[in-house]
């Protein structure tokens, strides 16, 4: 499954993006904000993806928005087995996927246009890991730590 959330800087980015899921007949999972809310806080909305990933965390999938990408990215790899990776492009997306496995895409709002995101979201669910001996040890030093 795949899982989003955002606070209220990402919440027009989230909201064309899930549009543009459904277009594509991508199932996914709305956990939050539901509504711009100016004062709400991202910790609260990365957890909620962090957790559901870790339910199944070679399965399922999330997107986090917040203006930088990087609060968000910091509360999600607070969780062991979570992967956050902020793409600003979908070659970054695309060698997160394939090195270092990530789980857990992070859009900048503030710097990434909807047209951006979505190039970058196909290459995030597109690609494959490479599942090479080096990548699955240096994986693995990262859960060890």
């Amino acid at each position: 499954m795949l899982y989003l959330g955002t606070d209220h800087r990402g919440f027009q980015l989230k909201e064309d993006i899930k549009a543009f899921l459904k277009e594509k007949g991508i199932a996914f999972e709305d956990l939050g904000n539901y509504v711009y809310e100016p004062e709400d806080d991202y910790p609260d909305f990365g957890k909620l993806v962090a957790v559901k990933i870790l339910a199944d965390s070679e399965n399922n999938r999330g997107i986090l928005i917040c203006g930088s990408g990087i609060g968000m990215a910091v509360v999600a790899n607070r969780y062991k087995g979570v992967r956050a990776g902020t793409c600003l492009s979908a070659w970054m997306a695309e060698h997160g996927r394939q090195n270092d496995n990530i789980n857990v895409l992070v859009l900048a709002s503030d710097i990434t246009d909807f047209g951006t995101a979505k190039h970058i979201i196909k290459t995030f669910l597109e690609t494959k890991f490479r599942n090479e001996e080096k990548y699955k040890r240096r994986i693995m030093k990262i859960e060890n730590l």
